[in-house]
């Protein structure tokens, strides 16, 4: 299951353009320090506060604020750099690692890689109506390294090896009034089949922009079927009977909402950094097995990248 880091670039227009990354992530509970002292962020995640984040972008819109989405994949521009990652060991971990991760993205005709939405893809794409673009991608897929997670390790459970999967993909963007919206549905399958298929809904928006910093929304929902959450959340009977664990298997389903906010400051022509915090919380099966430490994580991220 991919993080997520900020992907930001300032349009022609003046407007700052957003998407997600792989990315740097903090680990938490319901809470997380956001590394100023005496600061704290409670980014508790569930209904209404995707509806009041719903509610804050339309306020933007009405009273004319330049906000501005992710809307990257409509335009060639380049992007390359590196960013810092901390994120949990696995989601519904208490253990976090960190570890440098690419900021990448290329748009061609109709050929393309990005580390935006979510996860490391390339693949091909084509536009079959004004705003609206469908594609096939080759992604990677994280695993779960027990070595990482003090939970796991000390109960002698295996690993998760990385894979890749290969999928569909639509995406529609839209402006609504000075605000761009970018909304993508998105078929992911492992290349093992033992692994099985995630399903991915994500709106993306831009909120507010001032001078060379700007910052946006967004909102996801994951699906996994019962093979995918299992590969992770799962616990066999022998890994039961040796780590003290009671045996669990998993179904499919809703699998982590998440909402977050995006961020960007432009440094120069060529050069900008950019991040974001997002909390995701895990759901249904998932949320209930013996190998999930806490149902939310928050996470932070930051990067600097080169446009050419």
């Amino acid at each position: 299951m991919g993080s997520i880091q900020a992907d930001a670039t300032l349009s022609q227009s003046g407007y700052w353009q957003w998407k997600a990354l792989p990315g740097v992530f903090v680990r938490g509970g319901d809470n997380v320090a956001t590394g100023f002292q005496g600061t704290e962020v409670n980014l508790t995640c569930h209904a209404a506060s995707v509806f009041r984040a719903l509610m804050i972008l339309s306020a933007a819109t009405a009273l004319g604020l330049p906000a501005t989405a992710a809307r990257a994949e409509l335009t060639n521009e380049g992007l390359l750099g590196l960013g810092l990652r901390m994120r949990p060991a696995y989601d519904g971990s208490d253990s976090n690692v960190i570890e440098p991760v690419p900021v990448v993205r290329y748009f061609g005709r109709p050929w393309f890689v990005r580390s935006t939405q979510g996860v490391l893809e390339g693949g091909a794409r084509v536009e079959v109506t004004p705003g609206l673009n469908v594609g096939a991608q080759l992604a990677y897929e994280s695993g779960r390294k027990a070595g990482d997670s003090g939970f796991l390790s000390n109960r002698g459970l295996p690993d998760v090896n990385p894979g890749a999967s290969l999928g569909v993909h639509a995406e529609w963007d839209h402006n609504f009034g000075p605000m761009p919206v970018t909304l993508l549905a998105r078929l992911r399958q492992q290349t093992q089949s033992s692994r099985g298929a995630q399903a991915d809904l994500r709106l993306s928006a831009g909120a507010f922009q001032a001078g060379r910093f700007g910052a946006g929304v967004f909102v996801q929902a994951t699906w996994a079927d019962a093979k995918s959450t299992g590969a992770i959340y799962n616990v066999t009977p022998q890994q039961s009977a040796t780590a003290g664990l009671p045996a669990f298997s998993a179904g499919g389903g809703l699998l982590y909402t998440s909402i977050g906010a995006l961020w960007g400051l432009e440094l120069s022509k060529e050069w900008m950094v950019l991040g974001n915090i997002e909390q995701r919380r895990l759901r249904g099966d998932a949320a209930g097995s013996p190998l999930t430490e806490r149902t939310s994580g928050n996470y932070v991220s930051a990067g600097i990248a080169y446009r050419y």
